[in-house]
Formats: structure tokens, C-alpha cells, sequence
């Protein structure tokens, strides 16, 4: 997994072959409505599609508006609800509504904009492509940092600007192949996360413990290193073995991953930390550490210590430290 979908890249692509392309996107809704505000449907001049604005109910008078917006070059704003005629015709039926903008590429939003924001997602940048009818469109990499956080595109205060949410994929290295990684990797990929396991013992992470999934046997710090760490990745040492788990850590203290999580008791932790402050590492930067790991449900067992990890996780990811 590299990105969680490609419509602003095929968007691009579309318009750089001369089909003509536009972006409709989901700007409020009400209701149940089915699909998330920020959510994207590309479609070309001759009414392809890719992705989805309501999860099939409404996407063909969407593709329909588009295509006179595109010959138009104009933008759009649609709304679609139970109530509504046409909306209902084509299986609006969740009771929700939904407003749908829509904005040709080339004409109404730039080409050097979209291929701006191509390039940021594929660079793992976060980025928000700030727009609205009569608003001055422009991308932001800061300036959005509670959106960024919570993952949430929508309105500013003025009720006019839109703020699109472009965030990378979130990730997880977790560090030590045991029976609480393999839990915790396919819950992680539930929630959203594209995992990695690093471990140099062969006998632990193999392809028959972990079919399918990304393996790397090298030291903890050299995988890490070569992984990378940024603000969207979650790091969790499961070893307990300083051996193993303290090169990593040191890694991430370096980094700018969002969480560090290590396994072990209160003793284990205590004796972390103080192995981290012989090697003058400050106890802020320490403190970064949530250990021992996952939020205190009374865990028991593999499975349950996996649910504890991945609760924390999104506890630190949604509200921060």
C-alpha cells in the first residue's frame, strides 16, 4: 500500500491525455450520508470514473452535471437528498444529503496545482488544497494542523473555504515478530495502517507467520532506517529485548513518528529509561515513549494486547500527546 487512492493522480492523468477530467467532492453532509466529507470521485470528458462520492447512489447524475461542467469549464456545486427528485431517482435512499463540488482540472483548478499535490502524495507530505466557489485556490502543508491530525477535510468559520485533507498513509514498523504482532498486524490493516515487521531472527518473522505481509530481517535500526520515519508513522517495539528494541527506539526519538510504543512492564520501562538517560537523551524527549504499552483495558493475552496497542495508537494520533 502506497496510497490510499489514486483520484487526484488519475485525475491528472486523464487531463495530461487530453480526455478532459474534473474532481467532485464531498463538501458537507447530513444525515447518514454514506460517504465522508472529503471524499473524491474523478471523471473524465467521456465520463469515466474513479472513486466515489456516495458509494454508488448518486455518482451517475453526478457523472451527468460533470460533463456539462467540464464543457462549460465551469464549477459546480450539487446537492443531493432523500427529498430530492432526482437524487431519489438514482438511490439516494440512506436519509442523508450530501453537497457535491465539482471542479474541472485545467480550467478551474490548475494543472500545476494538481501536479503539485500529486507530487506531495507520492513524497508521503501532507498537504491541504485549500478552494471554494469564489475562494483563491492554493495548496498548504501547515497552518491545518488539528485537520491534518483527525484526518478531516471541510469548512472553515467563513463557511466559504474548503479545506481538502491530503494526508499520507499512515504506517506501522512494529519491531519483534511475536504472537502480539501477529494480532495486532492484521487489526492494524483493518484501521488503515500498512505494516512492517523487523525482526533479524528468521525463525519469528517468516512468511509462514506473517503470509503476505512486508518483512525486513535486519538489525532494528538499520530496518528503520531504511523504512523511515515520519508524522505518520507509528513505531511499536515488542521484544523487550534492549538488544533489539533500544537501537530502534533511539532511531525514533531521532525521528518524527507519532507514536513509540514499547512492550514490557513498569520495572522494564523504568530500566529503559534509565539506560536512555546514561546515553543523555533529555526526559521530555523520553516521555515520548508510551510504555509499557497500550492504554490500561486489563489486557490479557495476544489479541487483547494488540486491541490495547492499537487503542492507544489512534488515541495518539486523533488527540495528540
Amino acid at each position: 500500500m502506497t496510497i490510499f487512492d489514486n483520484i487526484p493522480e488519475v485525475a491528472l492523468s486523464w487531463h495530461n491525455q487530453g480526455r478532459g477530467a474534473a474532481l467532485a467532492t464531498v463538501t458537507e453532509t447530513w444525515g447518514s450520508a454514506p460517504r465522508r466529507v472529503g471524499s473524491q470521485l474523478a471523471i473524465s470528458g467521456t465520463g469515466e470514473i474513479e472513486g466515489s462520492v456516495s458509494g454508488g447512489c448518486v455518482e451517475g447524475a453526478v457523472v451527468a452535471e460533470t460533463l456539462d461542467a467540464i464543457e462549460a469549464r465551469e464549477p459546480l456545486m450539487l446537492e443531493y437528498g432523500v427529498a430530492d427528485g432526482d437524487a431519489f431517482a438514482v438511490g439516494l435512499a440512506c436519509g442523508g444529503t450530501i453537497r457535491v463540488m465539482v471542479e474541472p482540472v485545467g480550467t478551474v483548478m490548475p494543472v500545476e496545482m494538481l501536479e503539485e499535490l500529486v507530487a506531495a502524495r507520492a513524497a508521503r507530505i501532507p498537504v491541504a488544497y485549500v478552494t471554494g466557489m469564489n475562494v483563491k485556490k492554493r495548496l498548504s502543508k501547515d497552518g491545518f494542523e488539528r485537520r491534518f491530525r483527525m484526518d478531516r477535510s471541510g469548512y472553515e468559520e467563513d463557511g466559504e473555504t474548503f479545506v481538502a485533507i491530503h494526508n499520507p498513509p499512515l504506517r506501522l514498523i512494529i519491531v519483534g515478530a511475536v504472537h502480539i504482532a501477529q494480532a495486532l498486524v492484521p487489526m492494524a490493516r483493518i484501521a488503515g495502517y500498512d505494516p512492517l515487521i523487523i525482526d533479524p531472527r528468521e525463525s519469528f518473522a517468516s512468511e509462514n507467520r506473517f503470509p503476505g505481509e512486508t518483512i525486513r530481517h535486519d538489525w532494528p535500526d538499520e530496518g528503520v532506517q531504511a523504512y523511515g520515519l515520519d508524522g505518520r508513522t507509528a513505531l511499536v517495539l515488542l521484544t523487550h529485548d534492549p538488544k533489539l528494541d533500544d537501537p530502534a527506539l533511539e532511531q525514533a526519538l531521532a525521528g518524527n513518528c507519532f507514536y513509540i510504543g514499547a512492550l514490557g512492564s513498569a520495572r522494564t520501562h523504568s530500566r529503559r529509561v534509565e539506560r536512555l538517560l546514561r546515553k543523555g537523551y533529555a526526559d521530555e524527549l523520553i516521555k515520548r515513549i508510551h510504555g509499557p504499552i497500550g492504554l490500561d483495558i486489563g489486557a490479557a493475552g495476544p489479541s487483547e494486547i494488540a486491541v490495547a496497542i492499537l487503542a492507544e495508537m489512534t488515541k495518539v494520533l486523533r488527540r495528540g500527546k
